[in-house]
């Protein structure tokens, strides 16, 4: 069980203004070129960066791209390079980055952006997706900031709300960001005697996950005995939440999220995050080391924030009558999206 005291101590988030430089003493001849590349459009995670580069008095010129997940279109996007020739490459999310930087170990490196600096935000284990050799060394042209709650402390805040023997997750095979957050989870419950039950996205012919069949696959879980649908960091699970939520809620099986959408806009339960906002501080933090400090890339660690937020969706605690121990409201955030 995860104490009260445990839980206070990651209940606020946030860079703090610890993390905040003095502004900086370079004079700019010109503001440092960005490529800003993500999916679904600026969030807060973008709003952080930016605005973290701007209290420190850095000036930035952002080319925003918001680039599908057909390879066609993020090469697109890449062919602006020689035009716009930016200081910096941001990206958001493991499968973006992986578009970008490619796999450390490729056969092919020549297909990916090797000869300029990379930062990205989102991603929850750049080790096991092979985007950065180690955390403290990632010895290529990408680090960044990684955004997901250690795995044990996630799942002991949530035994805390509601003990588990089982917890079901639905992933993407092809994506390696959530395929190494799986072998986490794996490790973790076949030391403190739980069981992970698994599903995968059904994927297209082109091997692309898809959202057929979810329902089904997540009262699946439910016949199995899962007592929690854990919604992971996901890039494809992220967009689907429309379908995954309401089948949990009707399937009466409680979702706990790893991200801050999943509770915020996707109806989990409950989730231990790190904020979008202060995770896209951090990464702009990343982006004053390459850019200001003119720090090599190769030795800049990979950045994880140290403290967490606890957010409840109480109303979906009523729909599905599991409400939080009395204590956990005392230092969660409760939420009624």
């Amino acid at each position: 069980m995860i104490h009260r005291r445990d839980l206070l101590a990651l209940a606020a988030c946030g860079v703090g203004t610890g993390l905040l430089p003095a502004r900086p003493v370079l004079a700019q001849e010109r503001p440092f070129r960005i490529l800003m590349l993500t999916i679904n459009g600026e969030t807060d995670v973008e709003r952080g960066f930016r605005d973290y580069l701007a209290d420190a008095g850095v000036r930035i010129d952002v080319t925003a791209r918001r680039v599908g997940r057909n390879p066609q279109d993020i090469a697109a996007a890449l062919s602006m390079l020689p035009v716009l020739a930016p200081d910096l490459i941001y990206t958001r999310g493991a499968s973006m980055t992986l578009a970008v930087v490619g796999p450390y170990d490729a056969p092919d490196p020549e297909k990916y952006v090797r000869d300029r600096p990379v930062v990205f935000a989102l991603v929850a284990a750049p080790v096991q997706a092979k985007i950065v050799r180690s955390f403290d060394h990632p010895g290529g042209n990408v680090t960044g900031a990684m955004h997901v709650v250690p795995v044990p402390v996630q799942f002991r805040a949530m035994q805390s709300y509601r003990p588990f023997k089982k917890v079901g997750a639905l992933y993407s095979p092809s994506e390696q960001n959530a395929v190494g957050v799986i072998e986490q989870i794996r490790a973790y419950c076949a030391a403190n005697g739980a069981e992970l039950v698994t599903r995968t996205f059904q994927s297209d012919a082109e091997g692309r996950p898809i959202a057929d069949g979810i329902e089904n696959l997540v009262a699946e879980l439910k016949a199995e005995g899962a007592d929690w649908l854990y919604l992971l960091p996901d890039t494809f699970g992220s967009t689907v939440l429309n379908r995954t939520s309401p089948a949990a809620l009707q399937a009466g099986l409680p979702m706990f999220g790893a991200t801050e959408m999943a509770v915020r806009q996707g109806g989990a339960l409950v989730g231990l995050v790190s904020r979008y906002y202060a995770v896209g501080q951090l990464a702009g933090a990343k982006a004053m080391e390459v850019l200001v400090a003119r720090t090599p890339v190769r030795d800049i660690p990979v950045g994880t924030l140290k403290r967490f937020s606890l957010i409840i969706n109480i109303n979906t605690a009523k729909k599905l009558g599991i409400y939080p121990p009395i204590e956990m409201l005392n230092y969660a955030e409760v939420v009624s999206s």
